[in-house]
C-alpha cells in the first residue's frame, strides 16, 4: 500500500490555479491538503495557463508537507489527457477525478497516469486518485468506484451538481443530501477507503458551518472540503480527538489488550461496558490524534 493512502485528511481547502497569488503559500493555514483546480474555477480559455502556474508551483513550492490534490477537468472534456500529464510531470501527490460516475472513469484515468508516469520516470503507482461524486448516477456506484483501482483513496461528494442532478438545491438543512452522504459513507468503509464531505460555501454563516461539520463527523466522514481559510480551524477542532476521548481511548486499548491474556472478555471502563468490539476504533482514535499532532509516544502534547 502506498504509505499516503491513508493519511489524515481533515481538511481539503479549493485553490484556483488560474491565480498564481492563491497557489504560492497556501501551507501557511495549515491544511491538511490542498486541492489545485484546473476544472470549474478556471475559464474555459484559460486552461492552458493554469496548467502552466500549476506545473511551476509543483515544481517550485515547499508546500511544507500539505498534500497538493488536483482536481482535473472531466472525461466529457478535451482537457483532462493533458492536465493528467502535467500532473504527473510536475508530481501532484492526488489527481481528484471529476464527475466520476463508474469504475471505469477510474480506469481510464489510472491508464493515463500510468502512461505519463512512465514517460517522465515516475515511480509507478506513485500518483493517488480520488474521485468525486457529483450525480445520481455516480453515488448509485459508489461502491464499485471505492473498489475500481488500488491507487484510489476515496470519494467525495461534491453537493452542487448532485441536488442539480437530483433536481433541488442545497437549503441548509442537509435533508437533500442526507442519503448521499450515508449511501458514499457506507461504500467507503466496505471498501477501506476515505469519504470526504462536500463544501459550506455560505462564509457569513460560520456557525452553520460548524453545525454541519460536527454533523458529517458524527456521520462518519473522515474530512470536509473547504473554500476558505477560515474554515479550516473548525474542521480541525472537530475532527481531531478531545483531551478525554484520547485519554479514554488509551484505557480501553490497555484494559483490553489486559483482560485478553487474563482470558476476560467483558469488563467496563469509566463505567462503560466494554469488549473486543471497541479496540479498533480505540486504536483509531490514537493514531488519529498522533497524526493530529496531539498524541505522541503515549503523551498528550
Amino acid at each position: 500500500m502506498h504509505p499516503n493512502k491513508k493519511r489524515l485528511r481533515r481538511s481539503m481547502m479549493f485553490l484556483n490555479c488560474q491565480k498564481p497569488g492563491l497557489i504560492k503559500d497556501p501551507y501557511i493555514y495549515g491544511p491538511d491538503s490542498i486541492m489545485l483546480d484546473l476544472e470549474d474555477a478556471v475559464a474555459e480559455n484559460q486552461k492552458d495557463a493554469a496548467r502552466y502556474s500549476l506545473f511551476h508551483a509543483l515544481q517550485e513550492i515547499d508546500y511544507h508537507g500539505v498534500e497538493r490534490v488536483v482536481r482535473i477537468n472531466g472525461l466529457d472534456t478535451p482537457h483532462w489527457k493533458e492536465d493528467i500529464r502535467v500532473c504527473v510531470a510536475g508530481g501532484a501527490d492526488t489527481i481528484r477525478i471529476a464527475k466520476t460516475e463508474s469504475a471505469r472513469d477510474v480506469k481510464t484515468v489510472e491508464e493515463y497516469v500510468q502512461k505519463a508516469e512512465a514517460e517522465f520516470g515516475r515511480e509507478e503507482g506513485s500518483t493517488l486518485l480520488m474521485a468525486a461524486l457529483e450525480s445520481c448516477r455516480g453515488v448509485l456506484n459508489a461502491l464499485e468506484i471505492c473498489q475500481s483501482s488500488e491507487r484510489l483513496i476515496g470519494i467525495a461528494l461534491s453537493g452542487g451538481d448532485y441536488t442539480k442532478d437530483l433536481q433541488t438545491s442545497i437549503t441548509g438543512t442537509g435533508v437533500e443530501l442526507m442519503g448521499a452522504r450515508q449511501h458514499m459513507i457506507m461504500a467507503a468503509r466496505a471498501a477501506g477507503v476515505q469519504c470526504w464531505d462536500t463544501v459550506f460555501t455560505n462564509l457569513d454563516d460560520m456557525e452553520g458551518f460548524e453545525r454541519e461539520t460536527e454533523m458529517i463527523k458524527l456521520m462518519g466522514f473522515d474530512g470536509k472540503s473547504l473554500v476558505n481559510p477560515r474554515q479550516i480551524a473548525v474542521v480541525h477542532k472537530i475532527f481531531t480527538p478531545k483531551e478525554k476521548e484520547i485519554i479514554f481511548a488509551e484505557k480501553v486499548v490497555r484494559e483490553i489488550e489486559d483482560k485478553k491474556a487474563k482470558g476476560i472478555g467483558v469488563f467496563t471502563v469509566d463505567g462503560k461496558m466494554i469488549d473486543i468490539a471497541f479496540y479498533d476504533g480505540a486504536k483509531r482514535t490514537l493514531a488519529m490524534a498522533e497524526a493530529a499532532g496531539v498524541y505522541k509516544g503515549g503523551n498528550l502534547i
